[in-house]
């Protein structure tokens, strides 16, 4: 029948013979480790020191900040981890290295985020019926000095490349813990001039609210990764129908799109173009299009030619026969696409 096979070659991050380099960030993996472990060493530090503050003053509002800021310290610990172990080049069974290990990274840190945020609700509600004698003025103090070291630390983080989802993670929790220093220097305040003890527990309350919406979001777009959904504002059926009406193809099927880690995306599909086409022209031209409409430069296409149809069969329902027999999600036709 005359049909041949082009695979797009390349490993991840590399060009695949379609003229455009792979994924580059403008911060360099060196730069990411240095700007995270200046942050660490301030956080490290000013945890010891609130935690015994805390302690003396009774306050539940610094206790939380001290707890918010060690799940911050490991948000941190796993991103750097993970940035050495994602470096490691492909080998063995694992193909594509182990550039997943950023997103597991991630995952973690808004499930930390999570629990902390439990634990830390419970404990304000408690003291909202029971409040405790809080020291107004030890609170207020450690609490500025907190918005202190988490500036600077936000500002660390700010520097390293947050397109990756595992720096967005140990990002987010700093931010938060950044709004709970805010949050308990104003409860302190309340508490020293009015004497109002229940302001530390309300003020730990709005950053439960804080660190449960960083957290669902650190696990929805990490879970995202984990079941192989589509790049968020990337529609697969939209890419179909577009490799679909290119010169020369009569249908895509088996097409797939992902994320490896993040910042790249990855896509695949079986392409089949009419008999006597130039498998070779059609790879080079749907390479580039995806390239430049969609930013997807990890891609790899299987173009074959579609069998000749026999007399009086339908083209829609005979193009895949001897291909695919199973074909995996929905099938693009060149011409009008029935939905």
């Amino acid at each position: 029948m005359g049909a041949r096979t082009e695979q797009g070659q390349g490993q991840p991050g590399h060009s695949h013979g379609n003229g455009h380099a792979g994924h580059t960030h403008g911060v360099t993996a060196g730069a990411d480790h240095r700007w995270l472990s200046m942050a660490l060493a301030l956080i490290s530090v000013f945890i010891v020191v609130e935690t015994a503050v805390a302690v003396l003053a009774g306050s539940l509002a610094l206790l939380s900040d001290a707890a918010h800021m060690l799940t911050d310290a490991v948000s941190i610990v796993l991103a750097l981890v993970a940035m050495r172990l994602s470096a490691r080049p492909a080998r063995g069974g694992y193909t594509f290295g182990l550039k997943r290990a950023e997103i597991l990274s991630a995952h973690a840190n808004g499930l930390t985020l999570i629990l902390a945020a439990v634990w830390l609700a419970y404990e304000a509600i408690r003291r909202l019926l029971d409040p405790p004698e809080v020291t107004g003025w030890m609170v207020v103090t450690t609490a500025l000095v907190g918005i202190v070291v988490n500036l600077l630390a936000t500002w660390c983080l700010s520097r390293a490349n947050r397109s990756s989802l595992n720096v967005e993670g140990a990002y987010q929790h700093i931010l938060n813990d950044l709004f709970a220093f805010i949050g308990t220097a104003v409860a302190g305040l309340v508490v020293l001039v009015t004497g109002y003890a229940r302001a530390d527990a309300i003020a730990t309350l709005l950053v439960v609210g804080l660190m449960l919406k960083a957290g669902y979001g650190l696990l929805r777009d990490s879970g995202r990764i984990f079941l192989e959904a589509a790049p968020v504002g990337l529609d697969p059926d939209e890419v179909g129908d577009e490799l679909a009406s290119a010169e020369s193809v009569t249908e895509v099927h088996d097409l797939h799109i992902w994320t490896i880690t993040s910042g790249e995306p990855a896509l695949s599909a079986h392409i089949l173009v009419e008999p006597g086409g130039d498998c070779h022209r059609v790879r080079r031209d749907l390479d580039r299009m995806l390239a430049e409409r969609h930013g997807l430069t990890h891609t790899t296409l299987q173009i074959d030619h579609a069998d000749p149809i026999p007399a009086g069969a339908h083209a829609l329902s005979s193009l895949s026969a001897g291909h695919c027999e199973t074909p995996h999600g929905p099938v693009h036709h060149d011409g009008p696409h029935p939905h």
